[in-house]
């Protein structure tokens, strides 16, 4: 409601000076029918006081994971929710549950970005990063860590420092006695650079099946398994921090 919404609002009323309409936002985090009560408020607010037609009826979807005891409770709580998006429910099988995964902008034009959330596990980690697998002692993986992209890459036998990205008292040393690179670039989107073949399906099923065999058995046991563990450098989670704030709208109480 600080940013977000503001942004969209500044936006839909530029396109609506160059003759365009905008069509409506999307709540994809947050307490969703506190969110579009406020939203349409806000729309309400523009409507009346640039004096545009029905900016008031600003279309608001909502999405992030409903089904149907979300939709029942939102229905109950009452809420200004015009449409909802339902994927993950809809295509799935509940017993084979969805890999949640996004891809955020990290960067544009050299300069690093980051997303904003209210739900924490939504904060997106910006700049561009290397990542390695840190063996332990008895050949298994212990963490992962991403490090800045130009960041020197862990050693073996050297001692490092693997932060929890966004909760400063979890953090650990670890010596590794074998290091692995993971992310590897095959097009740097780049029309003058070479681009390398994918490995095949295959290819990908076996080193995916083989990953998976090297992982502890506790990691992999079905009843409570033990969460692994993904972590930034101390230099990375300085500048998640650093940029974290300086991006970050104050609030104001009146």
């Amino acid at each position: 409601m600080r940013s977000g919404v503001p942004n969209f609002c500044a936006v839909a009323l530029a396109l609506n000076d160059l003759g365009y309409k905008a069509v409506g936002i999307r709540l994809d985090s947050g307490d969703l029918a506190y969110l579009s009560c406020e939203a349409r408020k806000f729309f309400r607010t523009i409507e009346k006081e640039f004096g545009v037609p029905d900016f008031e009826k600003m279309s608001i979807t909502a999405s992030n994971d409903l089904n149907e005891e979300t939709l029942d409770a939102l229905n109950k709580q009452g809420h200004e929710v015009d449409a909802f998006g339902i994927g993950t429910y809809l295509v799935t099988c509940y017993a084979q549950a969805a890999l949640g995964c996004v891809f955020k902008l990290v960067e544009i034009n050299k300069q690093p970005r980051i997303k904003l959330s209210e739900d924490v596990s939504k904060v997106s980690i910006p700049c561009k990063k290397r990542s390695y697998r840190l063996y332990g002692k008895e050949g298994y993986p212990l963490v992962d860590i991403m490090t800045g992209e130009n960041e020197p890459p862990p050693k073996v036998g050297e001692r490092i420092l693997c932060r929890h990205p966004f909760n400063e008292s979890k953090r650990a040393y670890v010596v590794p006695q074998k290091v692995e690179e993971l992310l590897k670039c095959y097009w740097p989107g780049s029309s003058d650079k070479r681009r390398e073949d994918l490995p095949t399906l295959k290819d990908t099923r076996e080193r995916c099946i083989k990953q998976l065999e090297q992982m502890r058995p506790d990691h992999m046991r079905r009843l409570n398994p033990t969460p692994y563990k993904v972590s930034v450098s101390a230099k990375l989670y300085d500048f998640i921090h650093f940029l974290w704030l300086n991006e970050a709208p104050v609030g104001e109480l009146q």
